[in-house]
């Protein structure tokens, strides 16, 4: 691996359907920046890149521009509540952006247009007023469903959870700037819709949490409907002109007990005004290794791969806790795989003897090709770090020392 890749903080503006379908918000305001070589204007300045195949950060005024609806984490044990969800969205959209938005000329800032009442505002259920209950958030902005009969008040829908689940949880906005004189301008954006596969709902206050699985078509159908929407109203915000491109992207939620997050499985993008492109399909999976529960594995040569890895190095270093790794492929091949090692190891020597020979295990078992990240961990943090960028064959390791 020829680097270490810095992941950067993006805004996720999350909707909690906290068991019983209510908005829950928490608050989380701390953020770092890296900083490097990068372009510099009289207010604006780039962190810089430390490898092609990453988005500069925007500093302007001399910080780091937070998102103005920063803050917004999961709050309640819900679908939304994965944490791998969170991180899988953020790295695919960039993925996605980079096939509009070149890493050579745009830079990536947190989203700047979603305000915190504007986020939460739309990830409601539609409604003719706004209200908030233990059941249910609603207003006239919400992208969900309706709980009335006809539409936006009146009558309650019986089995309305069921009936009509919260399809929405999650809105990811990212957007991407062009440096414009002595300033930036805002030259992108893209948005990702966080759907349920699963939605959980209370019957009752202090009830028993329900599910309901939600079909890929429905998915489908109502993603697309709110992109269109969202497209519609991003357009009449300030700063975004009739023809700023925006790519919006569908993601499907892993449950929440998934040890992986969800996938991307449709895009589209708005060069101008409010029509949308066709949408193109995206396949991609998302799998823990080893499988458990008779799973069946997407590709059985990587998963004999992995077993075969694993019980090299367990056989060799019978200590270990537990070896698992999350498989990431798009249209049936690996891509990537991120695997974590759990050891009982203290000593430095033995750290060390255990990350050379679990690089050299890696090079001769793990399928080739692909990126893979390897972290070797105890209860008390981090030991060694080994990766392979894809492409490559060798593995470079690093073990952290102390003073």
């Amino acid at each position: 691996m020829k680097k270490f890749k810095a992941a950067a903080t993006l805004v996720v503006l999350v909707a909690v359907l906290a068991g019983c379908g209510k908005l829950n918000f928490s608050s989380d305001a701390s953020s770092t920046t890296t900083g490097g070589s990068g372009t510099s204007t009289s207010k604006y300045q780039t962190t810089g890149s430390v490898n092609s195949d990453m988005y500069q950060g925007v500093i302007q005024n001399g910080s780091y521009k937070t998102s103005s609806a920063r803050g917004l984490t999961i709050d309640t044990n819900t679908q939304g509540s994965n944490t791998y969800n969170i991180k899988s969205m953020e790295s695919g959209l960039q993925s996605i952006s980079m096939q509009h938005f070149s890493t050579s000329k745009y830079s990536l800032e947190e989203g700047q247009l979603l305000s915190t009442a504007t986020a939460k505002s739309w990830l409601m259920r539609k409604a003719a007023t706004t209200k908030s209950t233990a059941l249910v958030s609603e207003g006239p902005d919400g992208l969900n469903p309706s709980q009335y009969q006809n539409g936006e008040k009146g009558a309650v829908i019986a089995n309305f959870q069921t009936a009509k689940p919260e399809y929405l949880a999650t809105i990811l906005e990212q957007d991407y700037m062009q440096a414009s004189g002595k300033s930036m301008k805002l030259g992108g954006i893209s948005i990702a819709l966080g759907m349920n596969e699963y939605y959980y709902y209370q019957k009752k206050q202090y009830g028993a949490t329900y599910s309901t699985k939600i079909s890929q078509t429905d998915l489908e159908k109502y993603g697309k409907q709110m992109a269109a929407t969202v497209v519609k109203r991003i357009r009449k915000m300030s700063g975004v002109s009739s023809t700023t491109p925006i790519v919006v992207a569908l993601y499907k939620n892993a449950d929440q007990d998934s040890l992986v997050g969800g996938t991307f499985f449709a895009s589209t993008t708005s060069e101008s005004g409010n029509s949308l492109n066709s949408w193109k399909s995206i396949n991609e999976k998302n799998q823990v290794l080893p499988v458990v529960e008779n799973e069946k594995a997407v590709n059985s040569t990587v998963s004999n791969d992995f077993s075969n890895f694993s019980d090299a190095i367990e056989n060799f270093f019978p200590t270990l806790a537990g070896v698992t790794a999350q498989t990431h492929y798009e249209s049936g091949q690996l891509t990537g795989m991120n695997i974590t090692i759990n050891t009982q190891f203290y000593g430095l020597t033995e750290i060390e003897s255990f990350t050379q020979y679990v690089a050299t295990t890696a090079q001769k078992d793990l399928p080739s090709g692909a990126k893979i990240e390897i972290q070797i961990q105890s209860t008390g943090g981090i030991q060694a770090f080994v990766a392979r960028e894809s492409g490559e064959k060798a593995f470079y390791t690093h073990v952290f020392g102390s003073y």
